[in-house]
Order: C-alpha cells, then structure tokens, then sequence
C-alpha cells in the first residue's frame, strides 16, 4: 500500500512524515487554498534527508515558467488539477518531472477519462471538491481501475481505510482528515500516526 499525505508544511510536518515513511509527501501551490505554501518556504525542502519519500508539487494549469523556477529543483512529482490534456502533460514530462494527474469523479462515466492521459505516471481519482473533503462515492470505488497506478482521494480516514481497501484500492491521497481540528493547514501528527497504523494492520 502507498500513502500520499497532502497540503504539509515544510517546517512543521516533513519530518515527521519522512520518519514514518509515508511514501509521497504534497505541498499545494494554489493561492485559493489555506494550505498554499509560500515561495518562500519552499527552499527548506532542501535540507531535509527524503530518504524514500517523494516530494510533489500540488499545482493547477502551471505555467512553464513556474515550474522551471520553482518546481524542478524541488520536487519529485507534479500533481496537476487543472484542464491540462495529455499533450500538456507529456510536455511537462520531457522537463524532468514524474506526473500525478487528478480526474474528478462525479459520476460513473468521468471514471473513463483515465484513458486520456497515458503519459502520467499516477491516475488521482479525486473528488470535485478538492480540498473541501467531500466524500468520494462509495458505489463508484469498486469501478476504478485496480494497481500501483491509481490512487483515491475524498473522505478517507483510519475508520474507512478498511472497508475502502476490501474494493481493492492500495494507494491513498489524505489532507483535511489529518488535520487539527477547524485548522486547515495545519497537520495532527496523532492522527498522521494512527492512520499509519491502521495501513500497517491491513498489510499484516
């Protein structure tokens, strides 16, 4: 199982993740949201031993500009949520970056669009809410595609981890169920380490 935990702070959460060995670790570029990390800050990534964890820029349509000065030397993966076509995404690809695309699922047939886009690394079947922590249909989960390629964001927590895993998902995107409550942005490294836990039970 792999587990990508988003919206962190650099100063505040990497290293706690690192240690625990969540395998991708997410930092949102998207003024809109509470957890938008400031340019600034970004160069702290720098100091920190990744070990086997994998840092991702979490972006919306970027522009080749940005990612050249702020995301190639700082990030492992791009994780791009905005209208970019597979085209786009192939040419982010020829700059150096490993691509997470994220498709929103309303419905049944959005399922689909995965097929669009056979130059990205990972499929992210997410929620139309984003960061709103809206849940992800339950009747739609046993239809995603199965494998190390996809992963599943909405509404997961160490009380639904298991019944989500019995539909065969194995490869975990959390943000705002992790968090201090009425505090977006702002991670609770208990709740970080019970949901780890919970994933390492289900491995046993």
């Amino acid at each position: 199982m792999k587990l990508k935990i988003c919206g962190l702070h650099p100063v505040r959460d990497v290293q706690f993740c690192i240690d625990h060995k969540v395998n991708f670790l997410g930092f949102i570029f998207y003024e809109k949201s509470p957890r938008n990390l400031d340019l600034d800050t970004v160069q702290t990534l720098k100091n920190y031993d990744k070990k086997s964890s994998l840092f991702v820029a979490v972006t919306v349509n970027p522009s080749n500009e940005f990612i050249k000065k702020i995301i190639l030397s700082n990030f492992d993966y791009i994780q791009l949520h905005g209208s970019e076509t597979n085209n786009r995404v192939k040419e982010i690809k020829s700059m150096g970056l490993k691509i997470i695309k994220a498709i929103k699922i309303s419905e049944e047939s959005d399922i689909n669009r995965y097929k669009e886009y056979d130059d990205a690394d990972i499929i992210l079947f997410d929620t139309p809410g984003m960061e709103k922590s809206i849940e992800f249909p339950k009747n739609l989960i046993s239809k995603l595609p199965k494998g190390k390629r996809y992963a599943l964001a909405g509404s997961i927590s160490k009380d639904n981890i298991v019944n989500i895993a019995k539909l065969g998902v194995t490869f975990f995107d959390l943000s705002s169920s992790l968090e201090l409550d009425k505090k977006p942005g702002y991670k609770d490294h208990q709740k970080i380490k019970k949901f780890i836990d919970k994933v390492n039970e289900i491995k046993t």
